[in-house]
């Protein structure tokens, strides 16, 4: 699947839009990367835990997504883009959205195949 941030792909024409998509997902602070952290405050650097969960938290709301527009149908997403906001002291939401597309031209992705029924969550 071709996941870009701009409007188009080079190469490649849209054929078919699917709609909105979307992924998230919400991580807390450790009490451990609190503690290098604080250090780390004090005497300057990257805070290397926190990369490390913001780096997790980024391809866990970027496989979501994917998946959504899997299940659309679609094999390209186009203008991603990533939000974050403070769910409470400690923890923080990662968001990512785009637009699936169907996308053909040389190289283009496969279309998916048909996704079995699901029955919807509650």
């Amino acid at each position: 699947m071709i996941v870009v941030n701009t409007e188009s792909i080079p190469g490649q024409n849209i054929t078919g839009i699917k709609g909105l998509v979307q992924g998230n997902t919400v991580r807390a602070k450790h009490v451990g990367r609190d503690i290098a952290a604080s250090f780390k405050n004090i005497f300057g650097g990257e805070l290397k835990g926190y990369t490390e969960l913001l780096v997790e938290a980024r391809r866990e709301a970027l496989a979501r997504m994917m998946g959504q527009a899997q299940e659309l149908g679609a094999n390209a997403v186009v203008n991603v883009r990533f939000a974050t906001s403070s769910i409470t002291a400690g923890a923080a939401e990662l968001y990512v959205y785009g637009t699936a597309v169907i996308v053909e031209g040389p190289g283009a992705p496969p279309m998916p195949g048909p996704v079995p029924y699901q029955q919807p969550r509650v």
